[in-house]
């Protein structure tokens, strides 16, 4: 990992055609936690830019909350979950409307897109987000993407929206994805600690074992950390995603290809669409139990699971369901999608493919889970 960057640039950033820009409530608000009108109008400005070179940009923007606080009277970020869908309610339309009106002095249109865990979690509502994006990016539109935290539950949700804009980046095959915060990259332990050092490029997660993070800021409006946008970097990395870590001020210089931040490589191919699914978002509907010569095959040779080396089954679910591979300890090893109702598994356990054949049928030789739709975890 050199620091020594300066006049490199970034190949990978110089070649986005579309990019997913994330930025979260501390690069947009005020200390007193309503919207800062500068900060915003100098994001749209770069976001604008950024169109004029030839990029699709999506913007997954947090600060429908943070925006609330103030027209609500509040101070600082409620703790109960009906006061935040109330702030939420409230600072959605004048965070969108802000950006609306900042855009349009560049003459570009902006989308509204709220989404929840299920929006991404079930196959098919993950189609039909996919294809309103798609419709959206036709039309020159640029969409902006915030959980629907007026709807959210604490149960269903992202959590953050740094994950939110990993899951985004790959459901619109982005080129790119740049992560903005309050802080300018990603430092080998808290930036506010004498000596720390910068770590300008992360090629593999070996480069991560020393490095020591912390906890959301102090603002009180986020809820994100470093530690969010590390998990968020992985997913979009693991996809064969690029990403770019700085501050929200260091944005112009990002996605100019400058050297400034954390440069996170891609380390992974594209993969389909429901396989990210399966492995990030999915909800198991149930678990099977393996023996260890199951997961050695399952994990080892990326083999398919068949009915011989389960010995167990939990849950109720139905074939196509998303279901838990798990080793004999009870640690998850895999997800997958499950050919066989939760039903009809028990009488099928233990037994090979040849004997189910002979006794039940041509229909019951099948694999149990299908090694193209299995991800090890």
């Amino acid at each position: 990992m050199s620091d020594d960057l300066a006049g490199a640039g970034r190949p990978e950033v110089l070649a986005a055609r579309r990019i997913v820009v994330k930025v979260g409530s501390s690069s947009l608000t005020t200390a007193a936690g309503g919207l800062d009108p500068e900060r915003l109008r100098v994001l749209a400005d770069v976001l604008a830019e950024t169109r004029a070179r030839g990029s699709e940009v999506v913007l997954v923007s947090s600060g429908a909350i943070a925006a609330g606080l103030a027209p609500l009277g509040l101070k600082r970020r409620p703790r109960g979950l009906a006061a935040q869908q109330a702030a939420a309610s409230v600072g959605q339309g004048l965070l969108v409307h802000r950006y609306t009106e900042e855009l349009g002095r560049h003459g570009i249109t902006v989308g509204q897109v709220l989404l929840t865990v299920d929006d991404v979690a079930r196959r098919g509502s993950y189609r039909n987000a996919q294809q309103t994006f798609t419709k959206l990016l036709e039309l020159g539109v640029l969409p902006i993407v915030n959980e629907n935290d007026t709807v959210a539950t604490g149960e269903i949700r992202f959590g953050d929206n740094d994950r939110l804009a990993a899951l985004v980046a790959h459901l619109v095959r982005a080129d790119l994805l740049v992560l903005l915060s309050d802080v300018d990259a990603l430092y080998d332990g808290p930036p506010s600690r004498p000596g720390a050092q910068r770590i300008a490029e992360v090629r593999s997660r070996a480069d991560l074992a020393d490095v020591v993070v912390g906890a959301a800021g102090a603002a009180g409006v986020g809820t994100g950390g470093m530690v969010t946008k590390i998990d968020a970097a992985s997913i979009a990395t693991d996809s064969g995603i690029p990403v770019v870590l700085t501050s929200a001020p260091l944005a112009a210089e990002a996605l100019a290809a400058q050297p400034v931040g954390t440069l996170f490589h891609a380390t992974g191919k594209r993969r389909p669409g429901r396989l990210l699914w399966l492995r990030h978002t999915a909800d198991v509907a149930g678990a099977l139990v393996l023996d260890a010569g199951a997961v050695r095959a399952v994990v080892e040779r990326r083999a398919s699971l068949l009915a011989a080396g389960i010995t167990g089954v939990e849950g109720d679910f139905v074939a196509g369901d998303p279901v838990e591979l798990r080793g004999p300890d009870g640690t998850p090893v895999a997800r997958g999608l499950v050919n066989f109702d939760a039903a009809e598994l028990p009488r099928l356990l233990g037994r090979s493919s040849k004997e189910l054949k002979r006794e039940l049928g041509p229909a019951y030789e099948r694999e149990v889970v299908h090694r193209d739709d299995l991800v090890v975890l």
